[in-house]
């Protein structure tokens, strides 16, 4: 296991309904005894995350430390991760029961044969956005002409930054590119290389704020009109089709807890202090929670419980996707996801 890896374990009283899901068992590769090997009366679930811990993660595990993950008859390890499509293949190769992954690798995954889908996607609205710094003079996406942006070629991001550019009257070849990893853009940033970055305004705007002293300004790509879904909840299709009480109480575990996060950040970001060594300071990651929050829905999804999707956002998400050129082709929703898994709060 991971040297990064926080395993939490909470007990609780066991109860019929609890001994009922351990029965299903949760390890990855089917060969636990969740009984023996979770708290009393709950199945040990492992989940790999997109990245290492950050502020987007902080319901995660506020839940666990305020037993609501135990309440579900989960007793849930949160393993960091080193991008989405590792995630993703991590779950298709059963090193663990769920992922939280972004929806453009698990699409792009799944159409290469990876069996997996998602079972609830929690970052509606895309944190895609053009960051520059405020005092850049970049006051608006028609000043990015002409300037240098840092950017990951084959992500969502930066293959969708057509998309922006067009959709804010601008050309690709307005916009200088240059191609770095995602800590290789924040280092040009700061270092003066380049003129802004490409990437998640909730995850890396407030990580640079806090290294550099300087304040962020954001060109989102969803004020531009242009939305997709990002990270959510993932499974292997065995596991969905083998224990499909174990996926809903996860699934609703993780929904419990964005909801709980929402009403306390301060606590929900408390939670996550040094839970890794890379874990940003406590007030970034309330800042970046709170910048989390305004992504958990659509028009289509206010007011339902957090991992609650539409069919409709399903759709508009396949389709600029595959539009631009992340997918082989626009196929229909029930190939990437498994709608029979609702939030028990959204129903």
């Amino acid at each position: 296991m991971s040297s990064f890896t926080r395993r939490v374990t909470t007990a609780v009283a066991a109860t019929t309904a609890m001994l009922t899901l351990a029965a299903c068992g949760g390890g990855s590769g089917g060969e636990n005894t969740p009984a023996a090997e979770g708290a009393e009366g709950t199945t040990p679930v492992t989940l790999m995350l997109n990245w290492y811990p950050y502020g987007e993660h902080a319901p995660l595990y506020y839940g666990v430390q305020e037993g609501i993950f135990a309440e579900h008859g989960i007793d849930l390890t949160i393993d960091p991760g080193q991008g989405s499509t590792r995630t993703a293949q991590a779950v298709g190769g059963k090193q663990v029961d769920f992922g939280w992954s972004d929806t453009a690798a698990v699409l792009s995954n799944i159409d290469q044969g990876v069996d997996i889908k998602s079972v609830g996607v929690f970052l509606q609205t895309t944190p895609s956005a053009v960051q520059v710094f405020a005092d850049s003079g970049i006051e608006e996406p028609a000043d990015l002409a002409g300037r240098t942006i840092a950017v990951s070629a084959g992500d969502a991001p930066t293959t969708t930054f057509p998309m922006f550019l067009a959709d804010v009257g601008l050309a690709p070849g307005d916009v200088k590119e240059q191609n770095l990893d995602s800590a290789g853009k924040m280092a040009a940033l700061m270092a003066g290389r380049v003129d802004g970055l490409i990437g998640f305004a909730h995850d890396q705007g407030p990580t640079i704020a806090n290294k550099s002293g300087r304040e962020m300004r954001y060109f989102r790509y969803s004020d531009a009109g242009l939305n997709f879904f990002s990270n959510g909840l993932i499974s292997h299709n065995s596991t969905i089709n083998d224990k499909p009480e174990l996926v809903q109480s996860m699934l609703d575990a993780v929904s419990a807890s964005y909801a709980a996060a929402k009403e306390d950040p301060e606590a929900a970001a408390k939670a996550m202090v040094g839970v890794d060594p890379q874990t940003p300071p406590e007030h970034v990651l309330l800042q970046q929670w709170q910048e989390t929050i305004p992504l958990l829905n659509t028009p289509a999804t206010t007011g339902k419980a957090p991992g609650t999707n539409a069919e409709e956002d399903w759709t508009s998400t396949i389709a600029t996707l595959s539009e631009a050129g992340l997918l082989q082709s626009a196929k229909a929703p029930a190939e990437y996801w498994a709608s029979s898994f609702v939030p028990a709060a959204g129903q």
